[in-house]
């Protein structure tokens, strides 16, 4: 068959140990070319990057070229790779050799041009950047070089166009977590130490991840909790339900910390964006429930609370509630107000409701009564006397206890009014510091999407 003695004619006294030239000084020219096929994994703790690519090669072998004349007018034919010389392309960034399947035939032309294509899985070393997870973009390079023969020997080129190789991704599985975003490709020359110039085709694929799956898993419950804690402000600060409210979203963001931990990349060299966001939420909320803590201590009753200092009063009531707007200032000075009325009252009534010894209001009735009854009441009057004494005295105490009772009131409602002029100050506050956050967040991000 011609098929049998074409590879009879071609193969019977080749020599594979050397380079197929006629002339030494004659440089084999080997054009390569790439298509990436699956981006298979990205191990960011290891800088690793594990990709499949259907790989592509041909040159010229000068000892493998026939006449299709005299061989039915056949113009190609599959060879063994074992059988011929094939150059010694490497990638330089391989670090372990991957599951590739093994072709064993290259096609050969009459005009002796060989062509060596074959599917590889590599698993090259990759400077990770995972800063701006999970929106980042990565560039991996894929370096095709003769190992061992210098440029003056083998000399590389490029397949396509590069426009062609940047665009192509005609075979590119992308239903994974990176999309292929461009490769591009580049020639360069290498030397070591003033020694021979090697030849160097430099391939970058540039990936990018799809964030989808992160944004809804990790930032927008933590963007939840941020706006239930900011929310939680508006719980009255005297109750003692915004304390446990803190408390639980502190204790299930921490959870939601420890159930993300194994999503995030962890590399050596940096931290991502989004674990200083995650850091940063969670110092916000502590400093939120430190906050509520102090108000809710401020405005609890005691009965040996001491009065509001006059310097807290002119800041806080004063100056503080003009500059916040604040509009309860009013109502607890009406109200204040009203209970001194009260016990001004309470305090003329018991002066004017004291009565003569003989029960009268007025002394000329009394002396009147007396005149008549002066022999009944003389025995009398000495025990009436002692009882009245008793009863105003009972008075007395009761009327001082109101009034430390009031006064008491009156000092707990001062520092509740300063405690809501406080929780008022420092909610705003810390709603600049959340605004002032994001803003510098969404800032990064925009810088790092413009570079």
């Amino acid at each position: 068959p011609t098929l049998r003695r074409l590879s009879h004619y071609l193969l019977a006294h080749y020599q594979k140990g050397s380079r197929p030239v006629r002339d030494w000084r004659t440089t084999t020219n080997v054009a390569i070319d790439l298509m990436v096929y699956a981006i298979l994994s990205v191990d960011e703790k290891n800088q690793v990057l594990t990709t499949y690519i259907w790989y592509r090669q041909h040159w010229t072998d000068e000892f493998l070229k026939w006449d299709p004349a005299h061989f039915d007018n056949l113009t190609q034919i599959s060879l063994p790779v074992e059988s011929i010389w094939v150059p010694d392309i490497l990638i330089n960034e391989f670090v372990d050799v991957g599951k590739s399947p093994h072709v064993p035939y290259v096609y050969v032309s009459h005009h002796g041009e060989v062509q060596n294509l074959k599917p590889i899985q590599v698993m090259t070393a990759c400077s990770l950047d995972i800063y701006s997870f999970p929106f980042d973009v990565q560039n991996c390079s894929l370096t095709f070089t003769s190992w061992l023969h210098h440029i003056r020997d083998i000399n590389l080129s490029l397949w396509r166009q590069p426009e062609l190789v940047k665009f192509d991704r005609s075979v590119f599985m992308n239903q994974g977590e990176w999309e292929l975003l461009y490769v591009l490709s580049r020639f360069q020359e290498f030397s070591v130490k003033s020694s021979d110039s090697y030849a160097e085709m430099k391939f970058y694929v540039v990936i990018r991840r799809r964030p989808l799956f992160y944004t809804v898993s990790l930032l927008l419950p933590s963007i939840f909790l941020m706006i239930m804690d900011i929310v939680g402000f508006y719980l009255p600060p005297h109750s003692g339900e915004r304390v446990s409210f803190k408390i639980t979203l502190l204790l299930g963001y921490s959870v939601f910390l420890i159930i993300v931990s194994d999503t995030l990349p962890a590399t050596a060299v940096g931290t991502p964006l989004i674990g200083i966001y995650f850091v940063v939420c969670m110092a916000l909320l502590v400093i939120s429930l430190t906050e509520t803590i102090l108000i809710v201590r401020l405005v609890h009753k005691q009965d040996l609370q001491p009065h509001v200092p006059e310097w807290v009063k002119h800041l806080l009531l004063e100056r503080a509630t003009i500059l916040l707007c604040v509009r309860d200032r009013k109502k607890f000075s009406q109200s204040r107000t009203q209970s001194l009325d009260i016990s001004r009252q309470v305090e003329n009534n018991d002066s004017t409701a004291k009565l003569t010894p003989y029960g009268c209001e007025d002394p000329r009735e009394c002396g009147a009564v007396g005149g008549t009854r002066s022999t009944l009441a003389f025995a009398g009057r000495t025990e009436g006397l002692a009882a009245l004494q008793e009863v105003l005295r009972e008075t007395t105490a009761i009327r001082q206890l109101l009034e430390k009772r009031e006064e008491f009131r009156d000092v707990a409602r001062e520092w509740l009014q300063v405690g809501y002029v406080l929780d008022v100050l420092l909610f705003r506050v810390y709603l600049a510091a959340v605004l002032a956050y994001s803003i510098t967040l969404g800032t990064l991000w925009s810088v790092w999407r413009d570079a």
